[in-house]
């Protein structure tokens, strides 16, 4: 395990010091954030892809990264057939920019593929495989999105540990809302995060929305001590549905409807929040950092 990890610390210097000359010349750094649910079944796939079509229709450079393990479908979504996976490249046949497709906007996207159950339990030619094309791809776009799978496992809890923003997705039932809590206990015991946003989706009102997230937050700050980042809300709306079996994202195909409004307020708060971060624990380099340590424990 020692040598594993020294050899990822290894990828990592390496990176810092291939790319240190081009990085005192521009000050572009790839924001990552992590989407994920407590549980299925709460439009978290569907939230990521439009929330990236979002960021693109802003002007952001955009790349997502379905690590949704044993239900990748952010291809599915986008009615495409990617040629080569995230699976193909753990398995060290490919390299990162052989796997990049290109979606709208000019959103990039990395599909799961079959066997995403090796992010699990990776071997240590994989991870560092993994570990060193993912390097590549700092600087490169202005967001790393990664959506990954409901509930909390091994492989979820690395990237999330990992990432510079986690955003949780739930819903209004109760079931959602326990399970999401849930995932916020678990994550917080692991390490105290400040950095966790909160998204209510297929909220029947404006009210319901706002109402839900609040208790969800009330109740981590005071059983948790943990401050959670209201990001806001997504309406219930019947065209996001029609959308995903036309397999065409709703932020498309109905740009008007109150689904995709409510998209683009929480792009807009994005933004302006990132805009605003500074310090320099943020990037590609600190995302991979971070991935060695929760690999280490």
């Amino acid at each position: 395990m020692y040598d594993q990890a020294q050899r990822l610390r290894q990828l990592v210097v390496s990176e810092q010091s291939q790319s240190q000359q081009s990085q005192q010349s521009t000050t572009s750094t790839t924001r990552v954030m992590t989407i994920t649910s407590g549980k299925g079944g709460v439009g978290k796939s569907n939230f990521s892809l439009n929330y990236a079509l979002g960021l693109a229709a802003k002007g952001k450079k955009v790349v997502v990264l379905d690590a949704d393990v044993g239900f990748a479908n952010i291809d599915v979504l986008l009615g495409k057939h990617p040629r080569k996976t995230l699976a193909d490249l753990i398995q060290k046949k490919v390299s990162i920019w052989e796997i990049l497709e290109v979606g709208p906007y000019g959103i990039q996207y990395i599909a799961g593929g079959s066997g995403l159950q090796q992010l699990i339990h990776l071997q240590t030619e994989q991870l560092n495989h993994l570990i060193g094309q993912l390097s590549e791809l700092q600087g490169y776009a202005d967001y790393l999105i990664i959506d990954t799978g409901a509930g909390l496992n091994e492989g979820t809890l690395r990237f999330i540990l990992s990432s510079d923003d986690v955003i949780v997705v739930s819903t209004p039932e109760p079931t959602a809302i326990t399970d999401a809590y849930a995932l916020i206990k678990l994550v917080t015991r692991h390490e105290r995060r400040s950095n966790i946003q909160l998204v209510i989706n297929r909220a029947s009102t404006i009210t319901e929305g706002k109402q839900t997230a609040e208790k969800i937050a009330l109740v981590t700050q005071k059983f948790l001590e943990t401050d959670l980042q209201i990001l806001g809300y997504v309406l219930d709306d019947p065209s996001v549905s029609r959308a995903v079996k036309e397999q065409v994202p709703f932020l498309i195909r109905y740009p008007e409807s109150p689904a995709a409004r409510c998209i683009e307020q929480l792009v807009k708060k994005q933004i302006k929040e990132t805009t605003a971060v500074t310090g320099n624990e943020t990037g590609i380099r600190s995302f991979l950092s971070r991935f060695i340590r929760v690999f280490r424990e």
